[in-house]
Formats: structure tokens, C-alpha cells, sequence
């Protein structure tokens, strides 16, 4: 994946803990068993430490699996995975909350806490 694309800025207020919330409510990826398209909604909430991503890059890193075949449980932890490598922030955590398919709708959360 291209997680290169991923940009990031310095943290206008580094001093202070603040929480930003992130939604792609159209997201899209393939089903590896089937190659039919995966429709969802990532939402991303995090706490910053030195950087935050570029809204821009995050957009075409997030086309970037459109065409790609990944579980659900995959794509949201490479998201994170993703995004902690780029950010180091303080806590993380990305929610893939994807479209009812064959009658089961599924929600996979993961989360990130810096240590102390």
C-alpha cells in the first residue's frame, strides 16, 4: 500500500491535547473472494503529538485501495498502522464501518495509545 503518500504537517498546537475526527464516508475496497466492491465508511479520531496528516494525501491514500482485494479487519488495521507510522500521535483509533453485505453488517474498530 501506499502508505508514502501519506503527508503530514507540524502540529499548530503541540502543548495542548485536542482531538481531531476524520470521515470518508465513501470508501471503497474489493472483497478478496470475490472481487466484487466493498462499500464503507472510515472514521478516524485521533490526538496529536508533533504532526498532523494532510487532508489531501489522506484522500489519495485512500483511493489507493480501491482496487485492491483486503478483509475489512485488514484494511482498518493497515489504516492505523498507516497512520501511527506518519503521525506518532498520541492516541488513534480508526472504526472501518462497512455497508450491509449478504444480509451482515460489520463494524471493526482499532485503536492506538502512545505509551507513557
Amino acid at each position: 500500500m501506499a502508505a508514502s503518500t501519506l503527508e503530514t504537517f507540524p502540529n499548530p498546537r503541540p502543548e495542548r491535547d485536542y482531538e481531531i475526527a476524520i470521515r470518508c464516508p465513501e470508501f471503497t475496497s474489493l472483497c478478496p473472494k470475490t472481487g466484487l466492491p466493498d462499500f464503507g465508511e472510515i472514521r478516524i479520531t485521533y490526538v496529536p503529538d508533533a504532526r498532523c496528516v494532510e487532508l489531501k494525501s489522506l484522500k489519495y491514500y485512500f483511493i489507493d485501495f480501491r482496487n485492491r482485494g483486503i478483509f475489512y479487519e485488514h484494511v482498518t488495521n493497515e489504516i492505523l498502522d498507516d497512520l501511527v507510522n506518519a503521525l506518532q500521535p498520541r492516541r488513534l483509533t480508526v472504526v472501518g464501518d462497512f455497508s450491509v453485505r449478504g444480509g451482515i453488517k460489520t463494524t471493526v474498530t482499532v485503536e492506538y495509545r502512545k505509551s507513557a
